[in-house]
């Protein structure tokens, strides 16, 4: 049986981990027994605990509460904890999901101990390294034995970076492998679409209907905390609300909220008041979420989750940053990177919202089998 820890904290990870563990559950309980750590990086009830009872995966066999802080002091928090586990646990590998603080304490925790790290979402590059995200990935993949890609362009983004598309067996993190499995989020967005069609009665609740709103999401720091790029976001929403008269839906990230009371301008906090069109709300579960994205003509967010999920479900997007990820959608036509300018973000959504009935959508992502994957990669690499 091989052992391994999953390491979640940020909301997405724990999105993500349910499609680990539910592939595990139904295809791989005799071979894989799976315990998961919960570093508390995101404390939040509304971002947590909700998602773990929502998405009904396994309840943590660990929290470590790091809650927030400087990032060297959360990480440090996580990096002990993580440590003290892997010592008493002693995993055959650790997993660890995309590019938060959480993802690379558990890197540099299981590296130190020559634990092997498997990292999925590996090889995304946005190529601007002051986002902390930009660190936490180079690093994670630098000292990872398993390397899943979710596409071709994160495969070769990490060949560009010298990884050996020709290595072989034994592997470790001086000869890791380096494959696409194609994109474990897919998997959670096909497995879930239905049930949320079954569970979610937030459109109903909203008043609205299919094709006739957008969804808006704002929660990077670069953007909440920044004055003059939060001011600039919300003279886009009031001016395309203004001239399309939709509703836009925006599920409140905590920090958006609190940063919009303090930096936002009086006449766009007056304008917010009284326009009938935006609508902003608490926090949705993932479940709204995806009723959300379905339902809705276009997506404007500074998520690269909520990009890729926005393909998923046939969705342009809007991105309010300077880069992505995600490449692949923006070179398809399906989104368009309009960072922060007021005149792109509305043309952009002007065109699409003209165009959305014409734009095709590849399966850049894969067939929705990336957690079937990485379970049998994980069963011939660590196979005892």
């Amino acid at each position: 049986m091989i052992k391994i820890l999953t390491v979640i904290g940020a909301r997405p990870q724990i999105i993500k981990a349910a499609a680990l563990s539910r592939a595990i559950n139904n295809n791989f309980k005799d071979k894989i027994h799976e315990k998961i750590i919960h570093t508390g990086q995101h404390y939040d009830i509304n971002m947590s605990q909700i998602f773990i009872d929502e998405l009904n995966i396994p309840s943590p066999d660990f929290n470590l509460s790091a809650g927030s802080g400087l990032h060297g002091e959360q990480t440090s928090k996580m990096i002990a904890g993580i440590e003290n586990i892997l010592i008493s646990e002693k995993p055959d590998a650790i997993i660890l999901f995309g590019d938060t603080n959480s993802t690379l304490a558990g890197a540099i925790a299981a590296s130190k101990l020559h634990i092997p790290v498997v990292h999925i979402e590996a090889g995304l590059r946005s190529y601007n390294k002051s986002m902390p995200e930009e660190i936490n990935r180079l690093l994670c993949d630098h000292i990872s034995t398993l390397l899943c890609c979710p596409t071709e362009q994160s495969l070769l983004n990490l060949y560009r970076e010298g990884f050996n598309k020709n290595a072989s067996a034994p592997f470790s993190i001086d000869n890791p492998l380096v494959i696409k499995t194609g994109d474990i989020m897919l998997d959670n967005s096909l497995y879930f679409s239905n049930i949320s069609d079954e569970k979610s009665n937030i459109t109903n609740k909203l008043n609205i209907n299919k094709d006739e709103f957008i969804l808006v999401t704002i929660h990077r720091p670069d953007n909440t905390d920044n004055t003059h790029r939060l001011n600039s976001i919300f003279n886009a929403l009031i001016k395309i609300s203004e001239t399309f008269q939709l509703p836009l839906i925006i599920p409140l990230h905590p920090r958006t909220k609190k940063m919009m009371n303090h930096i936002l301008k009086n006449e766009i906090v007056n304008n917010l008041k009284k326009n009938y069109y935006i609508r902003i709300i608490s926090p949705v579960s993932f479940l709204d979420m995806i009723k959300l994205e379905k339902n809705c003509k276009l997506i404007i967010t500074d998520s690269g989750g909520v990009q890729k999920e926005a393909f998923f479900y046939g969705k342009p997007s809007i991105i309010l940053r300077t880069e992505t990820e995600w490449t692949e959608i923006v070179e398809n036509g399906t989104a368009v990177i309009t960072d922060v300018d007021i005149n792109k973000i509305f043309n952009g959504t002007a065109t699409f919202l003209k165009n959305s009935n014409t734009l095709t959508f590849p399966d850049f992502y894969g067939k929705g089998d990336a957690a079937l994957n990485i379970c049998n990669l994980i069963c011939d690499l660590f196979n005892k």
